[in-house]
This record gives structure tokens, sequence and C-alpha cells, in this order.
């Protein structure tokens, strides 16, 4: 069995209401165990014997957008891999200042798009790390949509293609 972690985007905001009870339902009709959510912002974890990611991922996007009424999009992360990612957070996620963040793309194209289009932020006010196939991101508390990295993820070119995460919410994804 592995240990899968879905990242729904756009949950919860946007007129896309998805209640955690309706999620957990869906992914265990979809045969899969130990389905939880955590927070209602759409993150799911569950275990499968289904090995081919792509395929597992097609498949739940297509039970959502059946299932809500929506154009489902998900970021998924092998349990390990999520793992090794909320370990190379590169910055103090302690800093009680600050907001620990991890943003996932559907593609390395656009890590390196938004890498690309924030290349001249300020490193001490909008701290940025290219990570394993995602953005880490470490803006000052109630700085999250004021600041140039902030401003770029929020680009229309951006918003289907991308989602952040707290670091701390992926800690209890994988506990």
């Amino acid at each position: 069995m592995t240990h899968w972690i879905a990242l729904l985007r756009g949950v919860n905001v946007g007129g896309v209401t998805i209640r955690s009870a309706e999620l957990r339902e869906t992914f265990a009709q979809l045969g899969f165990t130990g389905v939880r959510t955590v927070l209602a912002s759409g993150n799911v974890a569950f275990e499968t014997d289904r090995a081919d990611a792509a395929r597992l991922k097609r498949d739940i996007e297509r039970a959502l957008s059946e299932r809500f009424g929506y154009e489902a999009w998900i970021v998924l992360v092998a349990a390990e891999q999520l793992r090794a990612i909320v370990e190379a957070f590169p910055f103090d996620a302690t800093d009680a200042s600050r907001q620990p963040y991890v943003v996932f793309a559907s593609e390395p194209t656009v890590v390196d798009a938004l890498l690309d289009a924030a290349r001249e932020h300020d490193p001490d006010a909008d701290p940025l790390e290219r990570g394993d196939g995602v953005v880490y991101w470490s803006p000052a508390k109630g700085t999250s949509v004021d600041t140039p990295f902030a401003k770029v993820l929020s680009k229309p070119a951006f918003k289907p293609t991308t989602t952040n995460r707290n670091l701390r919410t992926l800690e209890k994804l994988l506990a």
C-alpha cells in the first residue's frame, strides 16, 4: 500500500464548496482506505495499492468533477515525497512573524515560470527558494496577498496551475 496525499486546488473558495465528509466519502467510493481530511481546504490523505500516479490523479479529478460539478485539479504526492519536501523547508519555520508556505505546481515548468516572474523580488521581505517541484515561500504574517510574489502567484496564468499550503497543514497530513 502506498500512502498518498491529494491537495485540491480552489476548494471552499470562489463558490466551490466541498464538505469534508463528502470528500472522504468520494475517496472511499474510489476504493481507497485510511481516508482522512485535514482542515476544510481540500487536503486528503489515503492509501491504495494502485501505483500509477498519473492515472490515479486523473481518476480522482474525474470523480471530484462528477460529484461536485467543477473542473477539479489536484496535486497528488506520495507521503514519502511530501515528507522530503517538508523536511527540506529552507526557512525558519518556528519564526512566529512569518508564514511557512509551500507552493505546488502542476509541472516543473510552472515552478520555473513562477520563479522567473518573481526574479526581482526582495529576498528579505519575500523569501523564496526552489525545492523539488515546489517553491518555498516565507512572507511576513499579514502580507501573503500583498508581497511581490503574492501578486505573481495571483496572476490568472498561475491560478489554475498552482496551489499552496502552510507547512503546518502539510505536517498534519503526514501525522
